[in-house]
Formats: structure tokens, C-alpha cells, sequence
């Protein structure tokens, strides 16, 4: 059987009269339906697509994780319990022509903060670069570093994944400080985990055998 079709916990969002989202019969792969964030991210991607607009929605989408990454007061909207779900529509309203998101985007925000589920966008922009990667032929790594990375070093690293898969890579890139040092790469169903944490974790699992 072909995909797989799943339903999110409704099987239509309205946004207004007009605007529907619609969560059946999508297929998509690498075990994203499996997850809420996932499910999001395929309707948003599929509508992206059908309107020809993936790389309209995808720039939005990099505006926004990088005012996430700068913005205390735009985490603490996305997160925070306290912020309830109209006071939220009320502030992503706002940031839309902020930041000068494309209006697919825009409307999907709205989405998310009518369902309190604003929490999930980090994990919705990052299924979405899947989704978008291997709907362009490419593969997408996820690298996690224990401190930010240079552009010369993405670049590097995108140079040598593409030459260990054979076809351009897209790289999403993330900060843990708690690995010390070192990389960990997802690239589809395989990790390397070249971290420090790991290393020291498998010398001390030694010394003690």
C-alpha cells in the first residue's frame, strides 16, 4: 500500500470561511506522520506544494526559526503554558507582516495558536525542511554541535555528506551545549555521533568493565 493516510486530531482546521486544512491521504515518509508535529508539517507542506509556494513557505519558515532563535519574548510565546490561546492569535497576528511571512504561512500560524499548539512549531519547521528536501531531490542531515557553526564549516560538512550520499544535502542545524564538543548527524536512518559526551560516556562504560 501506497503512503500512508492518517488523520490528526481533527480531520479538517477551519480558519475562517474559507481557509481549510485538510489531513487526508498524504503520502509521506521517514516516520513524520508518527508524530503531531509531523502531521502539521505534511499539511502545511502539501498545501505549500499544491500551491505552488514551497519556497515562498519554506523562506517564512527560516524568518521564523531565526527569530526564534533571537527573540525571548517570541520563545516564551510559543512555549509558555501561561499565554493563553487568544491572547496568542492576537500576538502571531502581529508578527505575521513582522517579519513578512508569506500569507500560507501566515494562515498556518494562526492555525497552530487557535489549537495551542504553537509549542510544536520548532518541530513543524524542522519536518517541513524534510518534507521540502525530498520533494527537491535532496536529503536533509540534521547536525547537532555543541557550540553555533561558522559558514565554512556547514559548508564543509554539506560538501562532505553530499559526497557520502551522492546528491545535494540540506542541512539543519542545532545548538546542544550539553554534548561538550563534537557533532552528532542524523542523515536519514543513520546517526554519527561524534560528540564529546559520547565518547566520554563510552570511556567510563570501559573503565568500569
Amino acid at each position: 500500500m501506497g503512503g500512508a493516510r492518517f488523520f490528526a486530531e481533527a480531520p479538517n482546521l477551519r480558519m475562517g470561511n474559507i481557509f481549510v486544512w485538510s489531513f487526508e491521504h498524504v503520502d509521506i515518509s521517514g516516520g513524520i506522520q508518527a508524530s503531531l508535529a509531523g502531521r502539521y508539517a505534511t499539511a502545511l507542506f502539501g498545501l505549500a506544494r499544491d500551491e505552488q509556494q514551497i519556497d515562498a513557505v519554506t523562506r517564512s519558515l527560516d524568518s521564523l526559526d531565526a527569530a526564534l532563535g533571537e527573540s525571548d519574548d517570541l520563545r516564551a510565546l510559543v512555549s509558555s503554558p501561561l499565554v493563553g490561546r487568544a491572547d496568542a492569535s492576537k500576538a502571531v497576528a502581529a508578527l505575521i507582516p513582522t517579519l513578512g511571512l508569506d500569507p500560507i504561512t501566515g494562515k498556518f500560524l494562526g492555525v497552530l495558536s487557535a489549537n495551542g499548539r504553537l509549542g510544536e512549531l520548532r518541530n513543524v519547521i524542522r519536518a517541513v525542511r524534510i518534507l521540502a528536501s525530498g520533494h527537491r531531490g535532496e536529503t536533509s542531515a540534521q547536525i547537532t554541535s555543541a557550540h553555533p557553526l561558522n559558514d565554512r564549516q556547514l559548508a564543509e560538512l554539506k560538501a562532505k555528506l553530499k559526497a557520502r550520499v551522492g546528491r545535494e544535502v540540506t542541512i539543519d542545524a542545532k545548538v546542544d551545549p550539553a554534548l561538550l564538543g563534537g557533532l552528532v548527524v542524523r542523515l536519514g536512518s543513520q546517526m554519527i555521533d561524534a560528540s564529546i559526551r559520547t565518547k566520554l560516556n563510552t570511556l567510563a562504560q570501559a573503565m568500569r568493565g
